[in-house]
């Protein structure tokens, strides 16, 4: 078995959970495996208090893997007058960037096309948010090498970025830049191992059914084993089913659906596209080239009516057409239903409010339950995940008793980040998706070169990326492998072809 840094397995796994279900006390028990919850882990781990992160399913099951994939200095929030929260957008983004995870996020450039009936009040607010937003760059002190200065461009650059763009009438486009994630399931697992490497215990497919003062009610969802794990202080950082252990709290969550587009389809584009929605103010549809030959069209944002959905949430066909429909008034030939190759939905647990989901704040809160001490901490972004987590955790430290460090978070590199290739180069699938672990991947070839090719013609991974979910990621199931760990289930074809693949995996592993 490979060992490493914040190694994750099965049998770790075990250890876990026996000695949580044995009686372990911890300090902090952090209910929920996406980015939020790992956030926290991480940080109380990292500050000296023993943790315990509980999922019911996997890292990175929920919202946290079906979001756009963008560290974003918050332009839209700028657009809003929420000056706070774009600030606090461009800090974060600064500090995962050069910081936190510089491997994973790259520099890309966003168009925003000019055409002859591009309304003149959206283009002037566009530029003003794109000069406040450099503003804010340099104020975090992201470099320009980092992040170029956003600027006018010329029709015939915008052509060289996004060669699909419609030319009939295209005079230039507003250039800037923001950052992407090479994959935002990949952040989740790289935060929940660093947090296992300071110490913190990290259990998935262990569902919490009821949380009580001191203590929580366990469900082994492998074996169906229930137990009590006892902690001192506990986080409920559940996302969009927050409210099922924090009674009264009230959610509005909303739907954001994406569809993915061959990048050959729009002439393999060097950066994104961003159009404004008719007849609606600071709303946009945009087209992001993805690594791996994808464009990631986006975003609706609809509220969730009733209860939320267990199941992952679907795309609809009116959705689809919503976003092909808008990104296609600046294509030069339009895009439709035939040209999407994979789609995907998630929901936003944001806080209640009136007017629709698309102007609700993207600020979280961390709510406390009287009864109980149980902290639930709602809203927010992936971009913001680390002071999320750290708010909740000055919360903890500041309880009486309590001897905690202070926050190390954002000076603290997530495993991969150190000695990683630079960002600015050119680098395989493997550098870009761990880091300075990649070689550590390739070792688990053990020489032989059929085990870093692809696994079917067209399908990006390889075997040992496989291997490695399982030794060192806690990839447990096919599902966890290949729609977490590697990310083949966004395009039902590549997903098929890499099952067998995934079997044996696991098998070899088993035995």
């Amino acid at each position: 078995m490979s060992h490493g840094i914040g190694a994750l397995s099965a049998a770790r796994r075990a250890t876990d959970l026996a000695a949580l279900a044995g009686g372990e006390v911890v300090d902090v028990l952090v209910v929920g495996g996406g980015i939020t919850g790992a956030g926290v882990a991480l940080d109380a781990a990292s500050r000296g208090l023993s943790v315990a992160l509980l999922e019911r399913r996997d890292l990175a099951h929920g919202t946290s893997r079906w979001s756009s994939k963008l560290v974003h200095g918050g332009l839209r929030y700028l657009a809003q007058g929420d000056v706070a929260l774009a600030w606090e957008s461009a800090r974060e983004r600064a500090i995962l960037m050069d910081v936190t995870a510089p491997h994973l996020v790259r520099a890309l450039p966003i168009l925003m096309p000019l055409h002859a009936g591009t309304p003149r009040a959206a283009a002037a607010t566009a530029h003003a948010g794109m000069r406040i937003g450099d503003g804010m760059r340099a104020l975090a002190r992201t470099s320009r090498r980092r992040l170029p200065r956003a600027r006018r461009a010329g029709a015939e650059e915008a052509w060289r970025y996004a060669p699909a763009l419609r030319r009939d009438g295209l005079r230039g486009a507003l250039l800037g830049w923001d950052g992407q994630l090479e994959d935002d399931a990949r952040l989740v697992v790289a935060v929940a191992r660093t947090a296992a490497a300071h110490g913190a215990r990290i259990v998935t497919y262990a569902a919490v059914t009821e949380v009580g003062r001191g203590e929580a009610a366990v469900r082994d969802e492998r074996t169906g084993e229930r137990f009590v794990v006892r902690a001192r202080h506990v986080v409920n950082a559940a996302g969009v089913w927050a409210g099922a252990l924090a009674p009264g709290l009230e959610l509005r969550p909303s739907r954001g659906a994406h569809v993915l587009v061959a990048a050959e389809r729009l002439g393999d584009p060097r950066g994104g596209i961003t159009v404004p929605v008719p007849g609606e103010r600071h709303r946009y549809v945009f087209a992001l080239p993805r690594p791996d030959g994808l464009v990631l069209v986006g975003l609706t944002d609809d509220p969730v009516e009733g209860d939320v959905p267990d199941e992952e949430p679907s795309v609809a066909p009116a959705d689809e057409a919503f976003l092909l429909g808008v990104v296609s008034t600046v294509l030069e030939e339009p895009l439709g239903p035939a040209d999407v190759v994979g789609r995907f939905s998630g929901l936003r647990p944001l806080l209640a409010g009136a007017g629709p989901t698309a102007d609700l704040s993207r600020r979280h809160a961390v709510v406390e339950d009287p009864a109980t001490g149980t902290l639930t901490l709602v809203g927010g972004k992936l971009t913001t995940y680390r002071r999320m987590a750290q708010d909740a955790v000055d919360r903890i430290a500041a309880r009486p008793d309590v001897s905690a460090g202070p926050c190390v978070t954002h000076r603290l590199a997530l495993v991969g980040a150190r000695g990683a290739a630079p960002v600015g180069g050119a680098r395989t699938r493997l550098e870009r998706r761990y880091g300075a672990e990649a070689a550590d991947v390739a070792a688990l070839a053990h020489g032989d070169p059929e085990l870093l090719e692809p696994l079917a013609p067209g399908v990006p991974a390889c075997d040992a990326e496989l291997r490695f979910a399982v030794e060192r990621e806690l990839g447990l199931t096919e599902a966890d492998l290949l729609d977490r760990r590697t990310r083949l289930g966004l395009i039902p074809a590549w997903r098929a072809a890499a099952e067998p693949a995934a079997r044996a995996a696991l098998a070899a592993v088993a035995a």
